[in-house]
């Protein structure tokens, strides 16, 4: 039975797009037969998208000091129907963050902890001036949920 991971990536410029397709891209050539790899912009998520995945990559950029307001709109639609039901889910972040990411990461922590998801790795914070090695490092973080999924560590 395939798994499905699901990458919900706010993407409002071209750099945050190429890093939601790296992300797409390096899961979907990972594991193309065992693994479903769907890509939604959080303004498109409905709970039932998250409750039947089996993994989540969220990406966000940060705005003002805080994590986008597309991401933060789907948690607020979203949440109530996400708890209990998702707990233990696996999720994987990033955030793209001009600053340096900390209020976005707090704000994010303190979400995923009150659903009970299980970060795999810590959020991924790619600051600073536009940087190509990003599109590699969110390449990596999405390869990285892909193989522990397809191996079932996730």
């Amino acid at each position: 039975m395939k798994k499905e991971l699901l990458i919900v990536a706010h993407a409002p410029s071209d750099n945050t797009a190429a890093l939601s397709r790296a992300a797409f891209d390096a899961a979907n050539n990972y594991a193309p037969d065992d693994l479903m790899v769907r890509l939604l912009s959080p303004f498109d998520v409905q709970a039932k998208d998250v409750i039947k995945a089996d993994g989540v990559i969220i990406g966000t950029t940060e705005n003002i000091g805080y994590m986008a307001g597309a991401t933060k709109d789907m948690f607020d639609r979203c949440y109530n129907n996400w708890i209990d039901i998702c707990a233990g889910k696996s999720v994987g972040v990033y955030i793209r963050a001009g600053l340096d990411g900390t209020a976005t990461t707090h704000a994010l922590n303190s979400i995923l902890t009150g659903l009970r998801w299980r970060m795999m790795a810590p959020p991924l914070v790619l600051h600073g001036t536009w940087n190509p090695a990003f599109i590699d490092d969110v390449a990596e973080l999405s390869l990285g949920m892909a193989a522990g999924m397809d191996a079932g560590i996730f």
